[in-house]
């Protein structure tokens, strides 16, 4: 299941040439995946109160073109693995007229409060490989 989120570009996200600064990318990366959970019933809220946590492990973000301030763009995010002890997600940003803007992929480990990592519950297991096959 891919799920595609608008963002527009504000001021404060870009540079002093009006263009998206890279680190801006990585919170509208968030912003995509937490919605997708959300949608999901997997709210990351709920999960941490369970003590299930998903730092971040890995990050990847190729930029192809960019986007300025004003600008709305879209973003596509996809589950694109889903294991015992990892779940991966895709991006991909795109510009107000459909060009890709850039690509990305990050990679989460479940863990408990403590930091450990540990298996995702079944039921979670299984509602993320639901949309990953959606």
């Amino acid at each position: 299941m891919t799920r595609t989120y608008p963002i527009r570009v504000r001021y404060a996200e870009t540079d002093q040439m009006g263009i998206v600064h890279h680190s801006a990318y990585v919170v509208w990366l968030e912003e995509a995946r937490t919605r997708l959970l959300e949608e999901a019933g997997l709210p990351y809220h709920e999960l941490e109160a369970k003590g299930l946590f998903f730092p971040v492990t890995e990050l990847f973000l190729r930029y192809h073109r960019p986007l300025r301030y004003g600008e709305t763009a879209s973003i596509e995010v996809r589950v694109s693995e889903v294991k015992s002890r990892r779940v991966a997600f895709a991006y991909r940003v795109l510009r107000p007229e459909g060009t890709l803007a850039a690509e990305g992929k990050t990679v989460h480990v479940p863990q408990d409060a403590g930091g450990r990592a540990v298996r995702l519950p079944p039921s979670i297991f299984d509602t993320l490989r639901r949309i990953a096959e959606a």
